[in-house]
């Protein structure tokens, strides 16, 4: 994608110069943590461009929420939990997840959760679409 990624001591952020973007991740941070981020960052990469302080705070808050949603399906794609067949948010499963994905423990509880909802939202939606 021709992104290059910078460790700094600040909070991890996107930057744009020239043109191109650039993610800059905390160099402190955890292992997990930098993963997350940078699936965060790069949304605003590959979806947005600019500085953030010339926008609306309510435009600023859309790209934000737009990143944090790609975020969690960058960093647990749902293809592949798909694959896994997961259908409970136990602790024992939600650690296997963390480990799998190497992310941090409430960030695979927060996608499980939502990929769960989203599962029965369709079985639900396909029961009540199919039975008239």
């Amino acid at each position: 994608l021709s992104i290059t990624v910078f460790y700094w001591k600040d909070p991890s952020q996107a930057l744009f110069f020239n043109n191109k973007g650039y993610i800059v991740l905390g160099e402190t941070l955890s292992p997990q943590k930098q993963w997350q981020d940078f699936t965060h960052e790069l949304a605003h990469v590959l979806l947005h461009t600019g500085s953030q302080s010339r926008l609306p705070q309510t435009f600023i808050e859309y790209q934000e929420m737009k990143a944090n949603h790609f975020m969690y399906h960058a960093a647990m794609p749902t293809f592949m939990l798909d694959q896994l067949g997961i259908c409970d948010l136990q602790d024992f499963t939600i650690h296997k997840l963390q480990t799998l994905f190497n992310v941090e423990y409430d960030f695979a509880k927060k996608r499980l959760t939502n990929y769960i909802e989203r599962q029965r939202d369709m079985l639900n939606w396909n029961t009540y679409f199919y039975s008239y």
